[in-house]
């Protein structure tokens, strides 16, 4: 019997989850954060079990569309163009689980409908300190030229996933013998670390609001290596009790009704690799600033940029939220959630993207 692929909620022709779903008991928020800062447990090993969004969340996330989608189009249309200059010899998509998921399956769709590249598109777990799935990757290899291999993200933060990703592929390097090219393909380049990047500017990617409803009802990846299985890939949980609020589907098929919309528009270039250089100075001083001005013991604490302020607040304790302009469009959902919350937020003009988190220290 052929065992028919795991794609989550999409179309099968889509992606392949190179993960094992798995069940896994609820960690309530407030204690994975005990339990991950008094260093008892790695985030990987934990998970906060999802809820549908509300009404009035998902009304943000339906405004979000109306007013990003032609934007995020535009920058798939750029993204694909680079993924199709730097890779002559064929593309392979590997999307980091899971906000590079929609993200792959855009590109997936938009290779092969405008450029006639049929990509195969996987996607695979990547932590950090733990490092990238190695069995998934071994798994793609059998199949694929490493050459081809276009990794592929939402957007960038500090940089921790590439520098990760560049990591684990050193180290896959030296035991296995096969140099994959550390690259990280992304739309929003906050951080100045992506070889590829449609933009380097904090806009809302409207795919950020959501959890698992808009990611093919997959949840984040999980691994413990103390109950793992030696060949197992990571692991997740598939929400399929949520089947009936999916958005996984109808995302795509908005920002690709975008994309035809503006395909025979004049393109604009991905941007060029020397603006890299400018984008980390401005995130490595961000850094050094907020924690000196807010007493932040590390940086894992400070997460930069809206998708990674939104992500604090759907699975993190957040502390404060700080925002360039507390009247702008882009950070309404982000507003809404530390209100509801009561969390409070400082208006920081000078901040060099639109929003900024900081989880609350818990103390020990």
């Amino acid at each position: 019997m052929t065992k028919i692929p795991f794609s989550g909620s999409y179309p099968v022709d889509d992606v392949e989850f190179l993960l094992k779903q798995i069940t896994i008991e609820n960690t309530p928020i407030a204690v994975k954060e005990a339990l991950i800062q008094s260093g008892q447990k790695h985030y990987s090993q934990m998970l906060s079990h999802e809820s549908l969004p509300s009404a009035a969340y998902l009304e943000l996330f339906r405004q979000a569309m109306a007013v990003n989608r032609q934007r995020m189009a535009a920058d798939i249309i750029s993204l694909a163009a680079g993924i199709v200059a730097t890779r002559p010899h064929g593309v392979t998509l590997v999307s980091l689980a899971r906000a590079g998921t929609p993200i792959g399956v855009l590109l997936k769709r938009v290779l092969q409908s405008y450029h006639h590249i049929n990509a195969a598109h996987y996607s695979i777990s990547i932590i950090r300190d733990v490092g990238i799935d190695t069995h998934a990757l071994r798994h793609i290899l059998q199949r694929h030229a490493p050459e081809t291999l276009v990794f592929v993200d939402g957007w960038t933060g500090k940089g921790v996933i590439g520098r990760q990703l560049a990591a684990s592929l050193q180290r896959f390097a030296e035991t296995d013998n096969v140099t994959i090219p550390a690259e990280l393909y992304v739309l929003a380049d906050l951080s100045g670390t992506a070889a590829v990047a449609a933009s380097a500017e904090d806009y809302l990617i409207p795919s950020c609001i959501l959890n698992a409803t808009v990611s093919g009802l997959v949840s984040r990846s999980v691994y413990d290596v103390q109950t793992a299985a030696a060949a197992d890939f990571h692991g997740c949980v598939f929400y399929q009790d949520f089947a009936e609020h999916d958005l996984s589907v109808f995302f795509i098929d908005e920002i690709l009704a975008s994309v035809a919309g503006q395909w025979r528009h004049p393109q604009r270039d991905i941007r060029p690799a020397h603006y890299q250089a400018g984008q980390a100075a401005i995130s490595e001083k961000l850094l050094t600033d907020l924690a000196t001005r807010y007493n932040v013991s590390q940086t894992n604490f400070i997460k930069p940029g809206i998708g990674e302020a939104t992500r604090v607040f759907l699975r993190r304790e957040a502390r404060l939220l700080l925002l360039q302009d507390d009247a702008a469009e882009a950070t309404l959902h982000l507003r809404w959630l530390a209100e509801s919350r009561a969390i409070p937020i400082v208006v920081c003009p000078d901040l060099p993207y639109r929003a900024v988190a900081l989880i609350k220290e818990i103390t020990l």
